[in-house]
């Protein structure tokens, strides 16, 4: 995944305009609307300034996504404010609390 498609995701996770991320970063719409168009990442300058704004470590918004060992890919979604606090609250929980909710999860599925 390019960087810039990273921001953009964070962007729709923090329901943040591109108007709204350029006032805040100082960086041109245009700018930001070109990595999208023609699919280009951010300067290395630009860097530091983008991942204050989005509240990430650099390497969070610069690592790639590597296999978990386990067949799995990790990437990144946007998710909206109800399903972060629900993996929030869910990595918060003991494992016993985890696998009675799970199977709470698989009765609703049915």
């Amino acid at each position: 995944m390019l960087i810039s498609e990273k921001i953009f995701h964070l962007l729709v996770k923090k329901g943040m305009s591109q108007k709204e991320f350029s006032e805040q970063t100082g960086i041109s719409q245009s700018t930001i609307s070109d990595w999208k168009r023609k699919k280009t990442n951010p300067s290395a300058d630009k860097i530091l300034k983008i991942c204050e704004v989005l509240k990430v470590t650099p390497y969070e918004l610069l690592a790639e996504g590597k296999s978990s060992g386990k067949g799995k890919m990790d990437y990144m979604i946007a998710l909206n404010k109800d399903e972060e606090t629900l993996l929030e609250s869910f990595r918060e929980l003991e494992s016993g609390q985890r696998e009675r909710l799970m199977g709470y999860l698989a009765a609703l599925r049915g």
